[in-house]
């Protein structure tokens, strides 16, 4: 008996391998489907891999109500994604407000948020996303042009909690390029539906997105691929950096700090000391820059006297008597 077409056999094998290396194999897992071709695609996988492996496999489609038809569009996604056989299926609405961090981050928040509660509700322990090898060079394109550092050039984790520790973000398609989820969804005769604001060049990452292809055609093939290997590479680096700032946090303790204690760690390290505090007093996470985090530094390294630093957000960096704290809007 023949097997699956190969694009087809590619994305249902991707999926078992990140569940079986995530201790999830018999689980049950909800896929966030918005109806387009990964996630359509990985539904479909998810319908055959998870069930066979003794899970049980549903779907939460988030309506983010940005677009005229959202929720005819969530609809047609949710009835596809019974048709395959997922179940419980939802449809969840989100209140999208951009909070400094503009409608894809805002989107991107309250889409996660909702789509790890949904997952609690149904006792998933996973939440399974149609991120592909393209989204992830496409990630670490971003962060080069944004001037980031190695925490956005480590693009999207492969699998990680979010929020309720006991739910896992899973992104077992990263390995699998968008050409392959494309074709699986043409062998099993699923329509995916086509997000009008991937044209949109207002976007950055749409206009990263049409770059790739220039780049694969003038520097060859593999490019995506090669982009997606380093943001493993730089992973791993990222990674220990983290440990170091996690425990030189805890050594600091509560600010202000001294400003010869923060001077005896390296730069990479003070980088995400600064990072992580401000996220905490409240800076949108997507609206903190290199600038922003490099000005704060210079209050240790070329302090003149000079004032406060304005953060996105409305937070204030200060500086006096050998000494640095962030201040939130309307405190003393």
């Amino acid at each position: 008996m023949p097997g699956p077409p190969p694009a087809v056999a590619a994305v249902r094998v991707a999926l078992r391998r990140a569940l079986e290396q995530h201790g999830l194999l018999g689980a049950d897992v909800v896929v966030g489907c918005s109806g387009g071709v990964d996630s359509l695609a990985l539904a479909a996988a998810a319908a055959f891999v998870v069930p066979r492996g003794g899970g049980r496999a549903g779907a939460v489609v988030v309506d983010h109500g940005l677009q005229l038809g959202s929720h005819e569009t969530a609809a047609a996604a949710a009835a596809a994604c019974r048709r395959l056989g997922l179940s419980p299926v939802e449809v969840v609405p989100v209140d999208v407000r951009h909070a400094g961090t503009g409608p894809e981050g805002a989107a991107r928040t309250a889409r996660l948020a909702a789509l790890t509660a949904a997952a609690h509700g149904h006792g998933a322990s996973a939440v399974l996303l149609g991120h592909t090898l393209d989204d992830q060079a496409e990630q670490v394109l971003l962060g080069l042009v944004r001037g980031s550092g190695t925490t956005s050039l480590s693009g999207m984790p492969p699998a990680r909690p979010h929020g309720d520790p006991s739910v896992l973000l899973l992104r077992p398609l990263l390995g699998v390029s968008r050409a392959v989820t494309a074709a699986a969804c043409a062998d099993l005769g699923l329509t995916p539906w086509a997000d009008p604001h991937n044209d949109e060049l207002r976007y950055t990452r749409v206009r990263v997105r049409r770059l790739l292809p220039v780049l694969e055609e003038q520097l060859g093939p593999g490019v995506s691929a090669a982009l997606a290997r380093s943001a493993d590479l730089l992973r791993d680096d990222a990674s220990v950096l983290d440990d170091l700032c996690s425990t030189a946090y805890r050594r600091l303790g509560e600010q202000p700090w001294m400003v010869d204690q923060l001077r005896e760690h390296p730069p990479a390290v003070r980088r995400r000391l600064w990072r992580r505090l401000a996220i905490e007093h409240g800076v949108p996470a997507g609206a903190l820059g290199a600038t922003h985090l490099l000005a704060l530094d210079d209050l240790l390294e070329h302090w003149h006297g000079q004032g406060p630093i304005d953060l996105p957000g409305g937070v204030r960096a200060l500086r006096s008597q050998g000494r640095v704290w962030l201040q939130r809007p309307g405190a003393s």
